[in-house]
This record gives C-alpha cells, structure tokens and sequence, in this order.
C-alpha cells in the first residue's frame, strides 16, 4: 500500500497496563488489528494472533509481539467456519491457560453500488466473517472468562451512517454495536466487560482491496480532521477498553472518527 499504514511498528510505546494479561485478536495481521497486537504487547500482554492466510503478515506481527518480551501464538484459518471460531478459543486456552481480553476485529467487505449486484454467497460471507464469528468466539470464550474480563468488538461509523454501497457490511457493523451493548448487560453480574470501538476511515488494506480507485483517492478527506485515520490512532481506545483503567467502562460505543459525528 502507498502510503503504507501506521500500526505503531515504531511509534508506540507502551507503559505496563496490560502487563499478565492474555489476548486474542482476530484479523490481527494488518490493520487495526495489527496495530491492536503491537500495542497490547507492548503493553505487557501475550497475543494470540488469529488470521485468515496472510502468513509473512501475521508472522511479522509475532516478530513484534516477541520483540515486547510476549508470547505470540499464530492461527491461521476463516472464521467464517464456526468451528475454526472455537479452534481460536481452545487454542488459547492451551498455549496460555486462559483468556482475559477477547477482540473480535476480523471483517469482511465489498463496494457494491446495486443491490442487484451483491450475490448471496458475498452476503452470507459478510454475515459469517463480521458478527456471526463474533457470536462463536465469545460463545466458546465465555466458560473461561472471569471478572475483570474484556470483551471487544469492532464496528464502524457506518453502523450509524451506512454507506449504501457498503450495505451488508454496513447492516454487520451495526449488528456489532448491538450485540456488545446486550453482552454488555448480559455478564455484566459476572464483572465481564463489553463494548464496541466505531472507527471512522482509517488506511487499512482492505480499502484499496475493495474500494474504487476514485474513492480510495480520497478516502477520508470528507471528515472535519481532512484525512484518513491510522491504524495505530485506534489503538490506544483498546489498549483503555482492556485495561483495568477502564473498569467502569461497559456498554460503551467509542467513536474513532477524524471528527465525524455518530447518530
């Protein structure tokens, strides 16, 4: 990608906050999710990384998990299986002996400009790969959290202000807001918490894998900050999410968006 996204490789530093703490991170290999995996490292935790093929990607994420002084363990597989979901899940418990922050960041997306033009199977994918994976993850994650847990989901400013050429993704992003402010009352009694951070546009690769040329030229630029966010301006909302500083956070939908106003 040009230019190629920030994901805090040289630029975050981290302070302890996360320090014994477990984590799984899916789509962990570029993106969001990447810059997630540095910081949480940095931060002090073990990562599991869950990935869908990108195999140098996801290594290199390792490379800098290990550099922090953490355990980074690699899975690689589509979540849209929901038994790969609970592989993810038993896998940590193997390697690490629990699960204390779940995030659930793996998404999947196509510009369609008709509705005629999106075919079933890219629906369902959507479906599977954005927020029915989410419902597997945290089924099979839940007998092995405790209090202090975190459990965070991934949405977007288009669960408020959909794109209509982004519609099933669009409809999944709001799916995840919702589900988190549910699981949010639901294990709220057992000191589990859960929320939901909405970026704006941020420069990950799944803009120009899946976007127009003439809208990634100005991806962006139509936020009141005039750019495109970085991976690495997302990561210190979930480094807070997951953190015991963020205790009396639960139910919570945090805007990521260059100034652009959520509904």
């Amino acid at each position: 990608m040009t230019p190629v996204p920030d994901c805090g490789e040289q630029s975050y530093v981290g302070s302890g906050r996360l320090a014994g703490k477990v984590a799984v991170i899916t789509g962990a290999d570029s993106g969001i999710g990447r810059a997630v995996a540095i910081a949480y490292a940095r931060e002090g935790a073990d990562v599991l990384i869950s990935y869908l093929s990108e195999d140098s990607d996801a290594r290199e994420v390792a490379d800098y998990v290990e550099q922090a002084g953490r355990r980074a363990v690699l899975v690689r597989g589509d979540l849209a299986d929901a038994q790969h979901c609970r592989d993810v899940i038993s896998t940590a418990i193997d390697q690490f002996g629990r699960i204390d922050v779940l995030v659930s960041n793996a998404a999947f997306q196509m510009n369609r400009k008709s509705l005629l033009d999106i075919p079933d199977e890219e629906w369902d994918r959507t479906f599977d790969t954005n927020i029915r994976a989410m419902f597997h993850l945290c089924k099979a994650a839940l007998p092995h959290l405790t209090s202090g847990a975190s459990i965070i989901g991934s949405s977007s400013v288009n669960s408020d202000m959909p794109s209509p050429e982004l519609a099933p993704y669009a409809a999944t992003k709001a799916a995840i807001a919702n589900f988190c402010a549910s699981l949010a009352q639901l294990l709220g009694e057992q000191g589990i918490r859960v929320n939901s951070v909405a970026p704006g546009p941020i420069w990950t690769p799944l803009i120009p894998a899946t976007m127009p040329e003439e809208k990634v030229e100005s991806f962006g630029s139509n936020t009141p900050l005039g750019r495109a966010g970085q991976p690495v301006e997302l990561a210190p909302v979930y480094v807070l999410l997951a953190c015991d500083e963020g205790s009396y956070i639960s139910g919570a939908r945090i805007a990521v968006t260059g100034g652009r106003p959520m509904l």
